[in-house]
């Protein structure tokens, strides 16, 4: 009989958010993959919504992570921009959570301010990815997996753009599985790829 440490803390913490951006890319691939990103049925929105909402509590989960290991680096300006994401990031939550809630307002100016921050904390996660890659605080493929991730926008638009919507909602929701649901399980099967020794 092998006797093995239990997992400390640390690495448990680790694990519950790396599971939790991976489950957020899950929910928000099938749903987009089934619906489109650009629905044509309420239920289609509402679900899509939905989902994009649980990726985005997942993108909090990972920002949660990077926080906790300095992943952007241990300057000011490393440690700062993470938080700017999140703010980038709360005001997008709210948006989905609206839009996928009220129908008769998907329209109106005062939500489509909140759906700026989409876009924005997107390309935020992108410049995010090449902070890390650069830092080199995390190890291995969770090193350079984030830039792989977190170009879902500079990849899954253009595709939509180019390609046409059908084209673009594969991309999108395979983007989001290739992405972030497989950085968080890098991270969940390998947390010391992303712990600072102490």
């Amino acid at each position: 009989m092998t006797l093995t440490a239990a997992p400390t803390e640390t690495e448990t913490t680790i694990r519950r958010l790396a599971l939790g951006l991976s489950s957020g890319a899950l929910v928000w691939s099938a749903a987009s993959l089934f619906y489109g990103f650009q629905p044509t049925t309420d239920l289609g929105w509402k679900l899509t919504d939905l989902g994009g909402l649980a990726f985005q509590f997942g993108l909090m989960c990972l920002l949660a992570l990077m926080i906790r290991t300095r992943a952007t680096g241990t300057s000011r300006l490393a440690r700062g921009m993470l938080q700017v994401e999140r703010v980038l990031l709360v005001p997008a939550m709210v948006w989905s959570l609206l839009h996928a809630l009220l129908p008769g307002q998907r329209d109106a100016d005062w939500l489509a301010i909140l759906d700026v921050f989409w876009p924005l904390s997107m390309l935020g996660m992108f410049v995010i990815g090449i902070k890390v890659a650069f830092a080199g605080r995390w190890r291995g493929l969770a090193r350079v997996w984030p830039v792989v991730a977190e170009s879902w926008a500079v990849v899954t638009i253009p595709a939509m753009g180019i390609l046409g919507p059908e084209v673009g909602d594969v991309v999108g929701a395979t983007h989001l599985l290739v992405g972030y649901a497989t950085l968080g399980l890098i991270i969940a099967f390998r947390p010391e790829l992303v712990r600072t020794e102490k």
